[in-house]
């Protein structure tokens, strides 16, 4: 299971901005957005209405790759703490990569620039915590970037070690940038 988990953040990095990429950015080119806005819907309903929907067919998706599991368990006897972690994780790293794509989504009314936008922030908090770019980052700067980095909290949490600090990272990293879709939605009252 660990290759599978392995390579979840990449399919997720091309998923999820391809899922997110029209959720804001079609309303605001089809004009719907106005509708939506002066529903009697707050816009925290609204983000959290979007992010919602997109969570549980995230979840759906997962779901459907329990057979790996129960197949290596009339395999062989499979490490329970790392699948449950390995789902655990995926759930959190995939619901932060859905609150930023939601973010980016708002900012713009194409999809294509909301996606490659999503893809390229996405890949960028992913990777600023990994070995390769640690290497190259100056001193006073290594311990900022390990723990901005999306892929040492999603590996800690792979080794079937539930840590606190990074359940309150994903928690933290999801409601910023649902705070930032939020204030984004606002701006557009004023414009």
């Amino acid at each position: 299971m660990r290759g599978f988990f392995s390579i979840l953040p990449w399919v997720f990095l091309l998923l999820i901005p391809a899922l997110t990429m029209r959720l804001w950015a079609e309303e605001q080119k089809m004009g719907t957005i106005e509708t939506l806005l002066t529903s009697p819907v707050t816009e925290w309903e609204a983000v959290l209405g979007k992010f919602m929907a997109s969570f549980s067919f995230l979840i759906i998706t997962l779901l459907l790759s329990m057979s790996i599991p129960l197949i290596l368990l009339f395999i062989g006897q499979p490490d329970w703490g790392t699948i449950i972690g390995g789902y655990f994780g995926a759930i959190l790293l995939g619901g932060a990569y859905l609150s930023i794509g939601l973010w980016v989504s708002s900012l713009t009314n194409n999809q294509i620039i909301a996606f490659i936008s999503s893809v390229i922030l996405i890949f960028t908090l992913f990777i600023i915590g990994q070995p390769l770019v640690l290497q190259t980052t100056p001193a006073f700067l290594v311990p900022l970037f390990k723990y901005l980095g999306m892929g040492a909290h999603f590996s800690s949490i792979l080794r079937g070690v539930i840590d606190s600090r990074d359940i309150v990272y994903y928690f933290i990293l999801i409601g910023l940038f649902l705070y930032l879709n939020v204030a984004s939605l606002n701006s557009r009252k004023w414009h």
